[in-house]
């Protein structure tokens, strides 16, 4: 079609044309995602659970690039299908309206001519002659009719007004169906790749600009129908309720979109987001800008572990991925959707989707699943980086102010909520065994999340680690019962253990090495750059007039006055003393410590089982 498109050509479409072309197309783009997953199910694994040597290794990373080959046909073919059949999605809506417009002046006795115009038939009645007042013809072009009476003088043929409105009606359906097909058109010229069988880098960030193009052209298509607004169960029915080929679309289309949206199945947004992280890393690799090669850094990390996953480890599952804000990131190992106890953990200070995160809290998470496989197979465990951490720059210690604040941590606690609300709804089982895991300042916002109405959702128990407080008063707070509140402090972590009413004095005071550099900010921030000495409790003289129920946020959860079930944890060196730095407040996830064991029974269901630390 051009710019000269008659009514006569729109009517005669055939629609369903491009159907059949876009079947062809979705075909095409199954057989490459087919080949794809044999490359990565069956090839893969046999290989590298059969072969060694040289030769083996080679072949393992040709497979895997063949793998991302057909990952880029089968986006990029994916990609025509939908523009193809969103083309005739949005050309049989204006077919409509014409034919329409023909058939309402069919009835009418009106002719339409080729230019779009209409002639009408004698109707009325003149007042002076009382004979019908003569026919005419509408111009096409839309130039104003030319009445046979004036209309001052009341003698207008009723059926002009009519005629009138088809030429409009036609017109307006050629205009947007011209308009479809330039924009079409222009999508569809976009969507070529070079000669040849080597995807490139560059062909992945061109592959970016293919599918921004295609959402662009298709949102009425496909975008409007996505329930954004809807809860997590709502939208997996609707993910349910769809055909198999309408979901290859959206997949195809908005990876992005589906594979971060809560209540989608497990297995759908790691198709969906395996995909879109290829398209992120694209994108990013033609852009500059402050942090973004820390964040390409975290994105090739998680995708150099999803290539060539650790045999060693559950499946991996990329539950969220996006480069908004300090980035996302949802890993789980195990598929939350099958196991029978699910924990999510939420990082805290510093926390951002680097190669720091892809490689320590992933591992975090994969620790936490193997452990409690040990008590039960039935386990997954995810690390979840769905909001802005506050972050510790050694370059602008005054700036290291929002860890001071509850704001991140309650706008997490909202999207943590949403997160967990979509684990219970896409779990098969009836009534799955949920553990809400907050380190650090990830436990303000796990706290948060557990005060907010309702609780967190489908969670039956909740660990805080390294915890400077939740704003809660007592466990009976966070909704789960306060025998179901498990806190994991060291006694050397400076962040568990030091009084709110007389940190700032301490800080100020810079009576211990690396004080000073604390009371720039005082704060937990102060507590972690300064580096408090000789453990939390020998830093802070003791003052007669304060509360040491209460930290930075509420009561210590690892006080006798919280209520909660204090398990074993090592102490941990202390910062100075020992040159131990923080590490008191990074190690409770380590292998082969005793609160790692800890964490796995609660995640295990198994609670019970925890060794006990008396509280403070």
């Amino acid at each position: 079609m051009s710019g000269g498109l008659t009514w006569g050509q729109l009517r005669a479409v055939r629609c369903s044309g491009w159907e059949d072309a876009a079947d062809g197309w979705g075909r095409a783009s199954n057989r490459a995602d087919a080949a794809r997953d044999r490359i990565d199910r069956q090839l893969l694994p046999g290989i590298e659970d059969s072969q060694r040597g040289e030769a083996a290794r080679a072949a393992v990373v040709r497979l895997r690039d063949l793998s991302r080959d057909f990952q880029y046909v089968y986006a990029e073919c994916g990609l025509v299908r939908t523009t193809l059949n969103s083309l005739a999605h949005e050309l049989r809506a204006s077919q409509g309206a014409l034919r329409e417009a023909l058939e309402d002046a069919r009835a009418l006795g009106f002719t339409v001519h080729p230019d779009g115009g209409v002639s009408f038939p004698p109707a009325g009645e003149s007042w002076t002659t009382g004979r019908p007042l003569p026919g005419g013809r509408i111009a096409g072009s839309g130039a104003e009719p030319v009445p046979v009476v004036p209309a001052a003088y009341g003698n207008v043929n009723p059926n002009e007004a009519k005629a009138q409105d088809v030429v409009d009606r036609i017109a307006r359906a050629l205009r947007e169906a011209r308009g479809i097909d330039e924009r079409y058109a222009a999508t569809l010229r976009r969507l070529t790749a070079p000669e040849g069988v080597k995807v490139s880098g560059a062909m992945w960030t061109d592959a970016y600009g293919d599918a921004t193009a295609v959402r662009g052209a298709a949102d009425g298509y496909l975008r409007d129908a996505i329930p954004l607004d809807a809860s997590p169960a709502e939208r997996k029915a609707w993910w349910d309720g769809l055909t198999r080929e309408r979901q290859e679309e959206y997949l195809a289309v908005y990876p992005d979109v589906i594979g971060n949206l809560d209540g989608i199945p497990a297995v759908v947004r790691d198709a969906a987001n395996r995909d879109n992280l290829r398209l992120l890393i694209g994108k990013l690799e033609g852009v500059e800008g402050e942090g973004v090669g820390a964040r390409l850094a975290g994105l090739r990390e998680i995708e150099r572990q999803l290539r060539f996953p650790d045999p060693d480890r559950p499946p991996m599952y990329l539950l969220g991925i996006g480069d908004e804000g300090n980035g996302r990131a949802v890993v789980a190992y195990g598929n939350p959707d099958t196991a029978r106890n699910v924990s999510a953990y939420v990082p805290g200070l510093g926390a951002a989707l680097d190669e720091d995160f892809a490689t320590n809290d992933l591992r975090r998470a994969a620790d936490t699943a193997l452990a409690a496989r040990e008590y039960d197979s039935s386990s997954a465990a995810i690390v979840w980086l769905g909001y802005d951490a506050p972050q510790l720059s050694g370059d602008d210690i005054a700036g290291n102010t929002d860890v001071m604040f509850a704001d991140r941590a309650e706008a997490g606690a909202v999207a943590y909520n949403s997160f967990m609300a979509g684990v219970s709804a896409t779990n098969e089982h009836e009534n799955p065994h949920v553990t809400a895991i907050g380190h650090s300042y990830g436990s303000l916002t796990v706290g948060q999340a557990a005060q907010r109405p309702g609780g967190v959702p489908g969670a039956e128990d909740i660990v805080l680690l390294g915890s400077p407080g939740t704003g809660a008063r007592s466990a009976d707070e966070l909704g789960v019962g306060r025998d179901h509140v498990y806190v994991g402090a060291a006694e050397n972590d400076p962040v568990t253990a030091m009084p709110a009413k007389i940190e700032a004095r301490g800080m100020a005071t810079g009576a211990m090495s690396g004080a000073v550099v604390g009371g720039a900010v005082g704060g937990p921030v102060g507590a972690v750059v300064g580096g408090v000495g000789g453990g939390a409790a020998a830093y802070f003289a003791q003052d007669a007039q304060a509360d040491d129920r209460e930290i930075w946020y509420g009561t210590d959860p690892a006080h006798e006055a919280f209520g909660a079930r204090r398990f074993r944890v090592a102490d941990g060196p202390r910062p100075i003393a020992d040159m131990g730095g923080v590490d008191a407040h990074t190690r409770y996830f380590n292998d082969g410590e005793e609160s790692a064991q800890n964490i796995a029974k609660v995640v295990a269901g198994q609670g019970h089982k925890i060794s006990v630390q008396e509280p403070r």
